[in-house]
């Protein structure tokens, strides 16, 4: 997005107000059509005028409008799918973030420039996003227990850190089911830096064309970068010379991911939809890498050096307490592809869907209606827990999906007509949905009556994810039936 700008401008009565000015929309973003037409729909625009003497009250108003409109700026293209016309937010807590975060970021450059008239509004609207990030409560925490352990190894891994420029307020700790991974040694808080790390101690392409295997191996036909750096990396772990010595003894022997699956788990797996196309991107990140992921990060924009410093710098977009897990994002990814890459899955993951195979002539047709979106043509459902509006007219199904059946169907809701006619339109959608989900929850088949204590980790990651998909197909066809129990009532 581009840079966002703020400034305090004279208002037409002689009063000042503060102007903040949102990034505008992108063209060359696929969703601009999609976003340009809710902002239009909502009566939104990427500026704003805040009176210096307005009260809190009415300074929350116009944040709450800024908020709305920076939710739908980084909206993804799923939040764009599942988002209901009648759906003002939070969308999700990535979108959250990116939102109050963007917002924070414009106020702070304000206040650096801001007259002394202007000083109280901006301070207002700044303390309540303040607020508002620190609401943001992560729950898994509650789902991992620090488990005490010898540390020796980690221990070494952040002194050869420091000894290289490494500069971290987070230390190593053990986790029930999780493995490593890192809490805050103190408070850290929104827009400070919990770690650093220099650009000479990644392992990245440039570190890898510095070395002598590159110059003999950079001529052979076919081989890639990734390549190249995997057979580094190799060479590296067993070499007692090696700068990252350290790093590479403290690495875990095993990597339980869903690439090292056995039978037992294949098997387990039958019915899923779980190897999905995935890329492999080849950086390894010193004591970074011990960051666990979560759908609620701490960390959420990383990944370019700072050119000043040199570095590669992981910013809180909302605080951590000490002693507190740390929590990176490692991507907006469904839960098939964190356990093919990482060998974990988490919780109420807002990308966990089921695409579906419909006919989409229709919404190429009806490209000019405001249920579809002219971007996509696919539809998909997930978790209807995820819905916050469970009645007519979805039922906590995707307003897009159902208004797509309703098209097919030829059964559109009509405001004008009987709402007995209406409501059989409902049915014969929520039938429809029935007929394909019902069979898809038997094929799934009964959640399996399983030693898990005594079972291979990979087995129980596999059953784990099929327990995901059956939780997401039963959510579906419990909305379906409760949908329809609330036509015959």
């Amino acid at each position: 997005m581009a840079a966002a700008a703020a400034e305090v401008a004279a208002a037409g009565g002689g009063g000042e107000m503060v102007v903040v000015r949102l990034p505008p929309l992108s063209q060359d973003d696929p969703l601009f059509q999609d976003k340009k037409r809710i902002l239009d729909s909502r009566n939104l625009s990427c500026l704003f005028q805040v009176p210096n003497s307005c009260s809190a009250a009415d300074a929350f108003k116009v944040l709450d409008r800024m908020i709305q409109a920076a939710r739908i700026a980084h909206m993804d293209e799923l939040e764009l799918y599942f988002t209901g016309d009648d759906d003002f937010g939070p969308l999700s807590t990535r979108n959250e973030l990116e939102s109050l975060n963007l917002l924070l970021k414009i106020l702070n450059t304000l206040l650096l420039t801001a007259n002394v008239g202007a000083m109280g509004v901006l301070q207002v609207l700044r303390d309540e996003i303040l607020i508002r990030l620190r609401s943001l409560e992560l729950e898994d925490n509650d789902q991992m227990v620090v488990q005490i352990r010898n540390q020796n190894m980690e221990d070494s891994l952040l002194k050869w850190g420091e000894q290289h420029g490494v500069k971290t307020k987070l230390q190593i700790a053990f986790f029930e089911g999780a493995g490593r991974g890192m809490v805050a040694s103190e408070n850290i808080d929104v827009g400070d830096i919990a770690l650093e790390i220099p650009e000479s101690s990644i392992i990245s392409e440039e570190l890898l064309c510095q070395s002598g295997m590159f110059l003999a191996l950079k001529d052979l036909d076919s081989i890639t970068t990734e390549t190249m750096l995997l057979l580094w990396s190799i060479r590296e772990r067993y070499n007692p010379s090696s700068k990252f010595k350290i790093y590479f003894e403290a690495l875990p022997a095993n990597f339980n991911t869903g690439l090292s699956f056995g039978i037992d788990a294949l098997a387990a797996l039958e019915g899923t939809l779980l190897f999905d196309d995935g890329k492999l991107t080849t950086c390894l990140i010193p004591i970074a890498g011990l960051l666990n992921h979560s759908v609620s990060p701490h960390i959420l924009n990383y990944g370019r050096v700072d050119k000043v410093t040199k570095s590669l710098k992981f910013p809180l977009s909302r605080p951590c307490k000490a002693g507190e897990q740390c929590f990176l994002s490692y991507g907006k990814h469904p839960g098939s592809h964190l356990i093919t890459f990482y060998g974990f899955l988490p919780r109420d993951n807002p990308y966990d869907v089921i695409p579906l195979d419909l006919d989409t002539s229709v919404d190429e047709e009806d490209s000019s209606s405001p249920s579809v979106t002219t971007s996509q043509t696919s539809h998909m459902v997930r978790g209807t827990w995820l819905s916050r509006l469970r009645g007519p007219p979805t039922y906590g199904l995707p307003h897009r999906l159902v208004s797509h059946l309703h098209a097919i169907l030829g059964c559109n809701q009509n405001e004008s007509a009987p709402e007995a006619d209406n409501k059989e339109n409902d049915r014969m959608v929520l039938e429809t949905l029935l007929s394909i989900f019902t069979p898809m929850l038997e094929g799934l088949g009964e959640p399996d009556d399983f030693d898990r204590e005594n079972a291979c980790w990979d087995v129980n990651l596999a059953l784990d994810y099929k327990d995901l998909q059956r939780r997401i197909v039963l959510s579906i066809v419990t909305s379906c039936t409760s949908g329809l129990a609330m036509l015959d009532s």
